[in-house]
């Protein structure tokens, strides 16, 4: 089975505590919003205490175009990327010239051609290297691209590939929308990138990797595309965000997630690690109570959104990062143990991956 064998993080240098950033949004929202201390309220809500910024806080609202936007965009999130992989590449001694395969993600910009031909031309991959760009999977793509890219490893067990995601949803921001979904979302967002390397069974890094990927269950609800994602607009992308996320959370989850655990012959009391991705506090508790997840098992989740906000498909990926971070230093009190990564996204879906401690 393919390994997962490492993950690195890279973040913007502009770094805030919310309590700037809410302080800037009520400048600026001042006389468009009746009582701007309700933004303090949902400050509180949300539970973030800081986060990255691609840009410097007073450039945003100079932004007045998508293109502006967007070319911000493509220049942060090239670099971002360049940065994660060189990390992951050097930590395990390869060159770029020795992945065969990149996988890249994004839902917070466009770029065509995609990243991953931005980031070759900063760095010496071959030229047949496969290429791979995902889009539109939101939030769940960061444990969907762990999955594809495994898919795509059973098949070539020597090889090595890399997967890389990249979220700056601070450059989507729309300052003339005052409904509630945007409110939330300014309060919630941040931006960040994280490379995964990955290696098939007969590659060399397999024996020293941390996690043996075992399967993955993709989940689809019909008639949900009005639960969450983005519409297109004249100034970019508008936030499309229910209320209603954590209930569908607990009513739909549960029962993908069992009969996912049943086709391994496993009980949930088998799974000793998660890696959920935290959209937010009522998400993240409704989750909890669905699977019966205790807070200590969320604990990375709930540190992750705290201290870098939800990232979009970068926030699951930093709490894997975390997690095996922890692992290490604990001399792999994991070992053999089985862990699940979950992830939901637009439409409304789901991604999960099953691994192992190895």
């Amino acid at each position: 089975m393919p390994y997962l064998t490492d993950i690195q993080m890279s973040f913007p240098d502009y770094y805030y505590s919310q309590t700037q950033l809410i302080e800037k949004l009520k400048e600026i929202w001042d006389g468009k919003i009746f009582n701007t201390k309700r933004l303090d309220g949902i400050q509180n809500n949300v539970q973030v205490e800081s986060r990255h910024l691609a840009l410097p806080l007073e450039d945003y609202f100079k932004l007045q175009s998508f293109d502006e936007k967007n070319n911000h965009f493509i220049k942060s999130a090239t670099l971002l990327a360049k940065d994660a992989i060189e990390k992951a590449l050097n930590a395990n001694g390869l060159e770029a010239s020795d992945i065969s395969a990149l996988y890249s993600n994004t839902v917070t910009g466009f770029a065509i051609p995609s990243l991953e031909v931005r980031v070759m031309n900063h760095l010496k991959f071959k030229s047949d290297t496969k290429r791979n760009p995902l889009l539109g999977l939101g939030c769940m793509a960061g444990v969907a691209g762990i999955n594809r890219a495994c898919d795509y490893l059973l098949a070539y067990p020597k090889e090595a590939v890399l997967f890389f995601s990249v979220e700056l949803c601070s450059l989507t921001v729309q300052t003339e929308d005052i409904s509630v979904a945007n409110l939330i979302s300014t309060a919630l967002f941040g931006d960040g990138a994280a490379c995964v390397l990955l290696v098939g069974d007969e590659h060399p890094l397999a024996s020293k990797s941390q996690l043996k990927w075992l399967g993955s269950k993709s989940v689809f609800f019909p008639d949900t595309e009005n639960v969450m994602g983005w519409q297109v607009g004249e100034k970019g992308l508008n936030i499309i965000l229910s209320k209603g996320v954590p209930e569908i959370t607990q009513e739909n989850i549960p029962k993908p997630f069992k009969n996912f655990l049943k086709e391994y012959q496993l009980e949930q009391s088998d799974i000793s690690t998660y890696f959920a991705h935290p959209g937010g506090p009522k998400v993240l508790e409704a989750l909890a109570n669905a699977l019966e997840i205790t807070e200590n098992e969320l604990r990375h989740s709930w540190q992750s959104l705290k201290e870098k906000g939800n990232m979009s498909s970068v926030s699951v990926l930093d709490i894997m990062y975390r997690m095996i971070n922890e692992n290490k230093q604990s001399q792999h009190k994991h070992t053999g143990d089985y862990a699940l990564s979950l992830a939901m996204g637009p439409a409304f879906s789901a991604e999960l991956g099953l691994l192992k401690w190895n």
